[in-house]
């Protein structure tokens, strides 16, 4: 309890430094994930990308470990199990500054990410729902980490790199989002602005409603490619905490 308290107080000091507010966290404390602010994705359907994981609900795939979230693969014979965790329908943001700090996983067909989905995906569909893609990595390419945006007839894409390997150590991830820009950054550095007006997008969803929030470790796809005798299992992707602020 103590140690969740002077995160928290940290968090706190160093976003009123920076005039914005927490107004929405987890720091993965506890015995269990925490079913308040998060629930899971299940199943083995390819997830669109020709995915080879079958994403379950089992602590096994998604647990709490040393102030840690551990969204774990992990392979039995030829089957593979991951988690996927998100949001939705338990909070929502539009606008501000979202952030992860992480300890990535690596090799051949490993795939996590650190997104977001408009929260009327339900009835509008992807992509016109929108998509924010703050981190994913593809442990083939240890030193780069991509960000993106997504909507309908606009795509974007930038990479960021480092001299060490993203799963060397952890890192933050994260995104300010304003009405007419996006600023992806890297420990704190911005790597990418994206302007509305300069992007000239014909579908800019992203100030029209809210997005939830997803966690996930995929296996294979169209993207990184499938696992092979490189790839090492279990595989873990590490979170320290995710954390939400407005402006003050």
């Amino acid at each position: 309890m103590q140690k969740t308290l002077l995160f928290l107080v940290l968090a706190l000091a160093i976003a009123s430094a920076d005039n914005w507010k927490l107004v929405w966290s987890d720091e993965f404390h506890g015995g269990s994930l925490d079913t308040n602010k998060w629930h899971h994705d299940t199943g083995a359907n390819g997830w669109g990308n020709n995915e080879l994981e079958d994403y379950t609900n089992s602590a096994k795939n998604a647990y709490i470990k040393d102030g840690h979230l551990i969204i774990q693969a992990n392979k039995e014979g030829n089957h593979i199990t991951s988690a996927r965790i998100n949001t939705a329908g338990k909070f929502s943001v539009k606008y501000g500054k979202v952030e992860m700090r992480a300890k990535l996983p690596y090799g051949q067909g490993i795939w996590p990410a650190f997104w977001m989905l408009g929260e009327n995906i339900g009835q509008a569909g992807w992509p016109a729902c929108g998509e924010i893609d703050i981190m994913e990595f593809v442990g083939k390419d240890p030193h780069h980490s991509h960000a993106s945006l997504h909507a309908t007839g606009f795509d974007t894409h930038d990479t960021v790199s480092n001299a060490k390997s993203f799963s060397d150590d952890f890192h933050t991830y994260g995104v300010i989002w304003d009405q007419d820009n996006f600023q992806f950054y890297l420990d704190g550095k911005v790597f990418k602005t994206i302007n509305k007006n300069a992007v000239h997008a014909k579908a800019w969803p992203f100030n029209d409603h809210k997005f939830f929030i997803i966690l996930n470790l995929a296996i294979g796809g169209n993207w990184p490619g499938s696992p092979n005798a490189s790839t090492h299992f279990p595989q873990k992707f590490i979170v320290d905490y995710v954390r939400v602020y407005k402006r003050a």
